[in-house]
């Protein structure tokens, strides 16, 4: 059994995978059913809702990399860099305890970013 997917997970999936422009992040597919993929995985609930966390990654791609995790940590370097992976382990290393509240809160904000971005070009901005 898996984490519990709550309200601020099904809304940063949905900000994450739209910013994106639902395509996959390695694969560049369109037609598969797509996936928010955490860098690092959502126990980390410092960077569990944080934009620079979540990759969009179709069903394919999602399953390898989750089955073959050098390959996924390799591909990361390539993609995004040796220091962002850098600042976003910083990250992770910080305590974040979460309320209903506060994930109320993230929900809310990332419902805000889906509507903003559905009006047009935007950039999505990370809750923290």
């Amino acid at each position: 059994m898996g984490i519990k997917r709550d309200p601020a997970d099904i809304a940063f999936s949905n900000a994450v995978r739209m910013a994106r422009g639902h395509t996959c992040e390695h694969c560049a597919s369109e037609d598969r059913q797509m996936h928010l993929a955490h860098i690092f995985g959502r126990r980390a609930k410092s960077v569990r809702w944080d934009t620079l966390n979540g990759l969009c990654l179709c069903s394919y791609c999602h399953r390898e990399f989750t089955e073959n995790p050098l390959d996924f940590e390799k591909w990361l370097r390539d993609y995004v860099g040796q220091g962002y992976l850098d600042i976003l382990n910083e990250k992770r290393r910080v305590t974040f305890k979460t309320t209903k509240t506060i994930r109320s809160e993230i929900a809310r904000h990332y419902r805000q970013q889906i509507k903003l971005m559905e009006l047009g070009p935007h950039d999505l901005v990370s809750y923290q």
